[in-house]
């Protein structure tokens, strides 16, 4: 791969309980399938941090971002899948971080209030319930008014077509034969 090669990117963005990781996850498992070379980062990790780096406007998650893509692209990676709630709503400084030519996908994840509520009632334990629940309606509410990314609907489908449909969209499975 040239070093001035393009990095393509699947930005998946969506309100919790969406379905955001499993379905990065899936679609990895699919590329790997078509052998694909590709790489995953879960944004939410990047800056996982207390008190919140980002609160003070320390740039923590595009820093560690910029430097896991250095070592992937070091090793020969140009695709990526990164996944978190807003990235759909940051990609220029995404895009700035990952450094060089991006042609980004950006994609909003959808799910209904009971949708992700049921999602979020399977994963999430104790005091974090309601906070999670809180917090995933107001982002859904604000990425729907202010995402401009193709959205696909959760609700009802196996994580395996929806990550067909995203990878379908983003043209990155061979054509089979």
């Amino acid at each position: 791969m040239r070093d001035d090669a393009p990095s393509d990117v699947l930005f998946i963005g969506g309100r919790s309980g969406v379905g955001k990781t499993s379905v990065a996850a899936e679609a990895s498992r699919l590329l790997a399938g078509a052998r694909v070379r590709h790489a995953v980062i879960e944004g939410d990790n990047l800056d996982q941090a207390w008190p919140e780096p980002w609160r003070d406007g320390f740039d923590l998650a595009e820093r560690n971002l910029a430097a896991m893509w250095r070592n992937y692209r070091a090793l020969g990676y140009s695709r990526l899948i990164y996944t978190n709630t807003v990235s759909v709503l940051q990609l220029p400084a995404l895009t700035a971080a990952l450094g060089g030519e991006v042609r980004a996908v950006p994609v909003l994840l959808t799910a209904s209030d009971a949708t992700a509520a049921e999602r979020l009632g399977r994963r999430e334990v104790g005091s974090a319930l309601a906070e999670h629940l809180e917090r995933s309606a107001a982002a859904a509410a604000r990425l729907d008014e202010r995402a401009g990314a193709l959205r696909i609907a959760t609700d009802g489908r196996s994580v395996t077509d929806i990550a067909t449909e995203l990878l379908a969209a983003a043209g990155w499975l061979p054509a089979r034969s």
